[in-house]
């Protein structure tokens, strides 16, 4: 099957899909909507599918031995849209992060495979995932079984790329070993004891503890981390006191953390919470260091992806593997267990004018993209399974 052409010809379709699921932009786990559409049009296809953890779904086609793994992610990002199209969300999430693609593109790939099932030499297994944004929808799914009856041998995933330098539409990108960073939550809730501005010496300031907490962090990077081995260590937010004449008796600090291999992040998250404890005891304080929730670098098999680069070269592409970038994945999950890799399709560059990128409310995405995706899902299933048979 010519899947290059077979994409084109459902390319309304898929559009269709997709903006559907963007006009909802429903929200980690809480996914009715999206979750009763997905399951309507595999029932249309003809396709088995079956719920797995909260709220996602397992579904396959073919017969055999060797089975591919398809993942795409379905949930949005908590924000207000701005970017005014006519199917924009009206509600408080808004897909501005591509995953509405993803989940279009994978049905549209299911939609192919199923009409080429006879000729497929294996098994191939779509896995429709909730709450990437939350780091928890993929390892969610392996607890409750998406990795087992069958096992897949090698799985595949795609995400979009807008508003950055190069993510031209159709552009194919993939790293070969370390691909994304690591990426943690930190809560940090320091506690001290509230008293009245004319009688400071009588409390001890929680405002004054962040403040000194906040410094150390930032010098983490400067050093105590080689020049060479990029991390990030970023106070995003900071909250605490009552009054403006009282000192403040409690304060909380919300930390991001990534690193590129997982020592360096044990390393960061350790220094993190050794620096708060000992400034807030040094002050008479206490802090309280949660590890709210957090992904390891994700991992892309050097032979899986150079298996990608072939399959999508047949498609008449040209797919460039670029180093390392900064954002962080929870196909991560699947990628520690089966062998795997993130291809990255460009859906319109800072050039072309898409002047929003991923996690901006107002991220605007050209659907020329569509078609692709769905015939690279196609292509890698279809041809790791000849190859493997």
């Amino acid at each position: 099957m010519d899947y290059t052409l077979k994409a084109k010809e459902i390319h309304e379709y898929v559009r269709g899909i997709r903006r559907q699921l963007h006009t909802w932009a429903e929200i980690g786990f809480d996914l009715p909507k999206t979750v009763a559409l997905v399951e309507k049009e595999l029932t249309a296809m003809g396709i088995d599918y079956y719920r797995v953890g909260k709220a996602g779904i397992c579904a396959t086609v073919g017969k055999g031995d060797k089975c591919v793994l398809l993942r795409a992610d379905m949930d949005a990002l908590p924000m207000k849209e701005t970017t005014g199209l006519p199917y924009a969300s009206t509600g408080e999430g808004t897909h501005s992060c591509g995953h509405d693609c993803h989940a279009a593109m994978l049905l549209g790939a299911a939609k192919l495979l199923k009409e080429n099932e006879a000729s497929l030499k294996g098994v191939v297994k779509f896995m429709f995932q909730p709450a990437e944004e939350l780091l928890a929808g993929a390892l969610d799914m392996i607890e409750n079984g998406i990795l087992e009856n069958p096992k897949p041998d090698v799985a595949f995933a795609t995400h979009v790329a807008v508003g950055q330098p190069g993510s031209t539409v159709g552009r194919i990108t993939y790293s070969s070993g370390p691909a994304l960073y690591s990426g943690d939550a930190v809560r940090i809730d320091v506690t001290g004891k509230a008293a009245h501005g004319s009688s400071s010496f009588m409390g001890v300031d929680a405002i004054n503890i962040a403040a000194h907490i906040v410094v150390a962090l930032n010098e983490i990077i400067s050093r105590e981390i080689p020049l060479d081995e990029h991390s990030v260590v970023l106070v995003g937010k900071i909250s605490g006191g009552d009054t403006v004449n009282t000192t403040a008796g409690s304060a909380t600090l919300e930390v991001s953390v990534r690193a590129q291999t997982e020592e360096k992040r044990n390393f960061l998250k350790q220094r993190i919470k050794e620096i708060s404890e000992g400034i807030a005891a040094t002050f008479r304080g206490k802090a309280d260091v949660q590890f709210v929730y957090g992904m390891a670098p994700l991992y892309c098999d050097p032979q899986t992806a150079a298996d990608a680069h072939r399959y999508i070269d047949s498609l008449g592409y040209t797919p460039v593997c670029v180093p390392t970038a900064g954002g962080t994945e929870d196909f991560t999950a699947v990628a520690n267990i089966v062998p795997s890799v993130m291809l990255n399709l460009g859906a319109g560059s800072l050039e072309e004018g898409h002047l929003c990128s991923m996690h901006n409310a107002g991220m605007v995405v050209n659907e020329d993209v569509l078609p692709v995706g769905v015939a690279v899902y196609c292509q890698c299933a279809t041809q790791w399974l000849e190859e493997n048979a």
